[in-house]
């Protein structure tokens, strides 16, 4: 049953594909068509109902579009500038560890990419930067944010594992989401070295100290947001509408967002949530599907 339920769900997937159909349904039809070769109708249009709901009530989206209109970002891509300006192709670099910043404030490396994109973006075309490697740079580093908390992704692991403390991994996803990020940084110091992408102009220590002062508020999300959870003040999806207050909060301090335009930021996270949730839910329902199959096991490698 395994192998064909592997043929079926590839051959359909991929003919899918071939006749055009958009890869989010070519996902969920070829899951559902092989879910029918195993389960009872009405149990697998209910089993996939469940599975593509699950888990995309994301805060963390809709904190991070408010971070990124409300001049967070900005102060973050700042704060970057203060950490890694001096190193050659410096954009990419402050690109990259502003992927880091926002990844670990928002706990989304889709906010992240699509702040740093829109600010970065510019910036390394007016130095020359090709379009091509400057798109990689950040997409290549935004999924940190998935690492390094509050991270979404922790949190669905934890309900998935069976309820691992979610503070543990809060804690232990720090290390491979700044490991994840300086592999990104070494690619792209060579990078530089072999285009010769430039050095930014450097910072006065009194331009430095200023900058990093005006971006503490905005990193002390993450002591507000990990020290309420692991101090048990509130759970890990409060901790995200926590996040989403104090970004509001935050954004209205720097009179850079306005009670009124909070209505088009809302708008603007469900576009994009609306366009990155289908795929992800498509995702989650093809990844039950190869569980439910055991392909995963059955492909693995076996030594004797």
């Amino acid at each position: 049953m395994t192998t064909i339920a592997g043929l079926v769900l590839f051959i359909t997937f991929f003919i899918f594909l071939i006749i055009g159909l958009p890869i989010a349904l070519a996902i969920i039809l070829s899951s559902i068509i092989t879910l029918l070769l195993i389960l009872p109708f009405d149990v697998t249009i209910v089993t996939a109902a469940q599975r593509m709901v699950t888990g995309i009530d994301d805060f963390t989206m809709l904190a991070g579009i408010i971070m990124n209109n409300g001049g967070i970002a900005f102060r973050l891509v700042n704060f970057a500038k203060v950490l890694v300006g001096r190193l050659p192709g410096s954009l990419a670099h402050t690109n990259i560890v502003g992927n880091m910043l926002f990844g670990s404030i928002s706990g989304s490396s889709v906010a992240a990419a699509a702040a740093m994109g829109r600010i970065m973006g510019p910036m390394e075309k007016t130095q020359g930067y090709k379009k091509e490697y400057s798109a990689a740079a950040n997409i290549a580093s935004a999924p940190s944010g998935l690492l390094i908390p509050p991270s979404s992704l922790l949190i669905v692991y934890s309900l998935v594992s069976g309820g691992t403390s979610i503070a543990a991994l809060f804690i232990a996803g720090y290390i491979p989401g700044i490991l994840w990020g300086i592999a990104c940084m070494i690619v792209a110091y060579v990078m530089a070295k072999k285009q010769g992408y430039k050095v930014s102009e450097k910072i006065s220590w009194k331009d430095r100290l200023f900058l990093t002062l005006d971006a503490l508020p905005s990193l002390f999300l993450i002591v507000v947001v990990i020290g309420g959870i692991v101090g048990g003040i509130f759970t890990a999806t409060e901790g995200a509408a926590v996040a989403v207050l104090y970004s509001v909060v935050l954004s209205l301090i720097y009179k850079s967002l306005k009670i009124k335009q909070l209505s088009n930021v809302i708008k603007e996270t469900a576009e994009i949530s609306g366009m990155i949730l289908f795929l992800i839910t498509a995702s989650a329902l093809f990844s039950l599907v190869m569980s439910y199959t055991g392909l995963p096991e059955a492909i693995s490698f076996h030594p004797i």
